[in-house]
């Protein structure tokens, strides 16, 4: 059958799953021409509607990609058509990143391209680029110092670039990488007790830190927060936009949510309720805040407060680190954070101390016993 289902995991171990079309077709003068490509409809019927549509082109001669030598008499392939490297990546760019990512993901891809993968593949066709090309890569970046995570973000790029030369039929399929090991990232937050401190620590920034600490908001969708997005007689916000060098978009899951307050932010909001502009947090002229510029006052809060230097990212990690530790369900502290996987919030579930216990004394629910009794007999044992 040459229309089939392919499965394979992402980077994140995620299973996708599409359909491709392999047809290999005999000319009357035993010559043969492979065509593989994902199917443009993704289910059986119109990959197979497709296959046919294939097969009578090249029937009929409208799609025969190879070309007879006049010199030599020989066939030749459809590779001479097959983009090289810096072509396609400057394709990939001004086409593609641009009409579906964010200007700082198009920025960030620019660099990527720009930077490391070009002058490493830049004079190769697509099909030349494979396996051991790209454990080549790997290895020389790593020699060079580069951390893992820093080469699997470019690689991320490169396999992004196949998929679509793939999908533009430049190419026949995607050649197999194989991300590099990277421990899990470790991330700082403050206690229960180190967080009211800070709170509690007089400056001009005080409501944006309370808000910080107390909704797990970026420090993007901080400065790109309106008063209309604020309900402060429901007692909620809603995170609807976000910016990113300079440039207003939307939050990094690319969807709005909404994150209920808690007394304290609701408090603190109120209390810093202005006349300055439609921007919550801003500066004195209701101008937007530049990132950089918002170190310093945090950072004169940690001082007053006797806590070391931190940045605004620890205050959303401190945000999801009480919430689990208070027993908030992960689902729950996804929602509120905007991560689009579960795997993003799950580096906070070790903090909930009770979590595994609990869980396995739900067994005993099963034989009569309740969790209240068993909890003495495991201490005693």
């Amino acid at each position: 059958m040459s229309v089939r289902k392919v499965r394979q995991k992402d980077r994140n171990g995620r299973l996708m799953q599409f359909w491709i079309i392999d047809v290999l077709y005999r000319f009357p003068d035993g010559a043969r021409e492979r065509v593989r490509r994902v199917a443009q409809v993704q289910n059986r019927r119109g990959a197979e509607r497709e296959e046919r549509e294939i097969i009578h082109a090249l029937a009929s001669g409208t799609d025969r990609s190879r070309k007879e030598d006049s010199t030599k008499g020989n066939t030749t392939t459809a590779e001479a058509t097959t983009p090289l490297f810096r072509e396609f990546a400057t394709r990939f760019l001004d086409t593609y990143a641009t009409t579906n990512n964010k200007p700082s993901e198009v920025q960030s891809k620019e660099t990527i391209l720009r930077v490391h993968l070009t002058p490493a593949f830049g004079p190769r066709r697509l099909d030349e680029i494979g396996a051991e090309q790209i454990e080549v890569y790997k290895a020389a970046k790593l020699k060079r110092g580069l951390a893992p995570k820093t080469v699997n973000n470019q690689l991320t790029v490169l396999r992004r670039l196949f998929v679509l030369a793939v999908e533009w039929r430049k190419l026949e399929h995607v050649p197999a990488i194989k991300w590099l090991k990277v421990p899990d990232p470790e991330f700082d937050f403050l206690t229960f007790e180190e967080a009211d401190r800070l709170i509690a620590a007089p400056g001009d920034y005080s409501a944006m830190i309370t808000v910080a600490a107390r909704t797990g908001l970026r420090l993007g969708e901080l400065l790109a927060l309106r008063w209309d997005d604020v309900d402060l007689t429901a007692g909620r916000l809603v995170v609807r936009r976000a910016v990113s060098r300079g440039k207003i978009g939307t939050p990094k899951s690319g969807k709005s949510r909404e994150v209920p307050l808690s007394a304290e932010a609701l408090r603190a909001l109120r209390s810093h309720r202005h006349l300055r502009g439609e921007l919550v947090f801003c500066a004195k002229d209701g101008s937007m805040l530049a990132k950089g510029e918002t170190k310093w006052p945090l950072w004169s809060a940690c001082r007053k407060a006797g806590l070391r230097r931190i940045g605004w990212h620890v205050l959303r990690h401190t945000f999801a680190s009480h919430l689990t530790m208070r027993g908030a369900p992960i689902k729950a502290v996804q929602e509120l954070l905007g991560h689009s996987t579960i795997e993003m919030t799950m580096r906070y579930a070790h903090l909930s101390p009770d979590a595994r216990r609990d869980a396995v004394l739900l067994l005993d629910l099963g034989h009569g016993k309740t969790v209240a009794k068993q909890v003495p007999e495991a201490v005693e044992a």
